[in-house]
C-alpha cells in the first residue's frame, strides 16, 4: 500500500496507538523501572508517545518516543 499522506501517517499514528495498547508488556523488559503514566499525542506532524516512569529508588524519569515514517520508496 502506498502512503498517500504524511504528518502525520496513518501507519504513525497506528504505531502510536499500539505503544499505549502494549505499556504493560513494555513494562516487563524496564528493570527496576515502573511506568506510571503514558500520553500520547497523535495530532503532530510525528506523533509522540511520553512514557513517565519511576525507578526503583522513586526518582521520577521520562523517555519521549518520536513516531517518524520515511517517505516510501517505489
Amino acid at each position: 500500500m502506498k502512503t498517500s499522506t504524511y504528518n502525520p501517517s496513518p501507519l504513525e499514528v497506528d504505531f502510536a496507538n499500539a505503544l499505549f495498547i502494549v505499556q504493560q508488556q513494555i513494562e516487563k523488559h524496564l528493570h527496576d523501572n515502573k511506568i506510571v503514566n503514558v500520553e500520547s499525542d497523535i495530532n503532530k506532524d510525528n506523533p509522540t508517545v511520553k512514557f513517565s516512569l519511576l525507578d526503583k529508588d522513586g526518582d521520577p524519569h521520562e523517555v519521549v518516543i518520536r513516531i517518524i515514517q520515511i517517505p516510501d520508496k517505489f
